[in-house]
């Protein structure tokens, strides 16, 4: 089997691509820029922008399928920057999937295409998506995976959405990282009680999870056309765990807290100032930051499980063993 990895340098993409090459895929890793870590693995690398369809068009030639991973990500920025990659790069993705007669899709979506800023207890995948959005990564998401669950075709394309939620684990170079910075900075605060609870996962489960989903699509599965939430399958008290992660770090717990009205109230005024004085750099509070630490988010991943036989082979032990493991050699933490 061929398989194309877009983002393939990304968190995600990374171990996706390691994955694929142990079971025995001929591999395409397509990137924006060179990649040191890929260079030295046995995959064809193809340089090129999502956002260009000659670019998508290229990588994806003689493929039999596509793990579209590649995605602009955060809480802050304008619209055309999370469309251009999110929404119109993945239409690239489809329709030279479509051209070339690739049979398989796998897209990797969000959870926060369902969030509209309350409580999700438990919810499984007939949540509809949400009506209003607190800025513009869930909604460019969102976009994204209704174009994708729209092409699926047994006869064509086949095509499904995996929505990973907190996706964390050694070599992480945005939540783990984010959180150490912050809680240095003296920027941490508690949001909200402290007692919501939400779904994570280990990234080598979500990697595996893809290569199940892509290997279980055949005409006829459930798994063509249909979107799958995944996590570790048991959520976790949201401060408790990031004060787990500080400590590995060797940094003290969260002392500090500040109500969810309030919190919220503090990112719709940020953002507003944001946008009057065309401030770029991201706002120390969102409204959308504001719901995701206050609000608990879980999801029943039975579906995943049924359909393409999921499961998290990484338990949330063995992956923190491993995370305290790296920030000890990255922090210089003395056990």
């Amino acid at each position: 089997m061929k398989a194309l990895v877009t983002g393939a340098n990304g968190f995600l993409g990374s171990h996706l691509v390691r994955q694929l090459l142990d079971r025995g895929y001929e591999v395409t890793a397509m990137t924006r820029r060179r990649h040191e870590a890929l260079c030295s693995m046995n995959v064809e690398l193809v340089h090129g922008d999502i956002r260009s369809f000659d670019n998508v068009f290229a990588a994806c030639k003689n493929q039999d399928v596509v793990f579209h991973t590649a995605a602009v990500s955060g809480i802050w920025g304008n619209w055309k920057h999370f469309h251009g990659t999110n929404t119109i790069g993945t239409r690239n993705v489809v329709e030279a999937c479509l051209q070339l007669d690739t049979r398989k899709l796998v897209y990797t979506s969000s959870p926060s295409v369902t969030f509209d800023g309350e409580h999700q207890l438990n919810v499984n995948e007939s949540v509809p998506y949400a009506k209003e959005w607190l800025c513009h990564y869930p909604h460019s998401k969102a976009l994204a995976e209704k174009y994708v669950l729209a092409a699926d075709d047994d006869k064509e394309l086949m095509t499904c959405a995996l929505r990973p939620h907190l996706i964390w684990g050694p070599g992480d170079h945005h939540l783990i990282p984010r959180l150490i910075k912050r809680a240095k900075a003296k920027q941490l605060r508690r949001v909200g009680d402290g007692s919501n609870q939400v779904d994570t996962i280990y990234v080598e489960n979500a990697a595996l999870a893809h290569i199940q989903a892509a290997e279980a699509m055949e005409p006829g599965s459930p798994v063509c056309g249909s979107a799958y939430f995944l996590s570790q399958g048991d959520p976790v008290n949201c401060w408790e765990w990031i004060n787990e992660i500080l400590a590995l770090a060797g940094l003290p717990r969260i002392r500090q807290s500040i109500s969810y009205y309030w919190a919220y109230r503090l990112g719709h005024s940020l953002e507003t100032i944001h946008q009057l004085f065309n401030i770029e750099s991201e706002p120390r509070m969102t409204r959308f930051l504001a719901a995701q630490l206050a609000k608990s988010h879980y999801f029943d991943i039975s579906r995943a499980k049924q359909d393409f036989g999921y499961f998290p082979q990484i338990s949330m032990d063995e992956g923190m063993k491993r995370l305290g493991e790296s920030l000890r050699k990255s922090e210089g933490v003395v056990s």
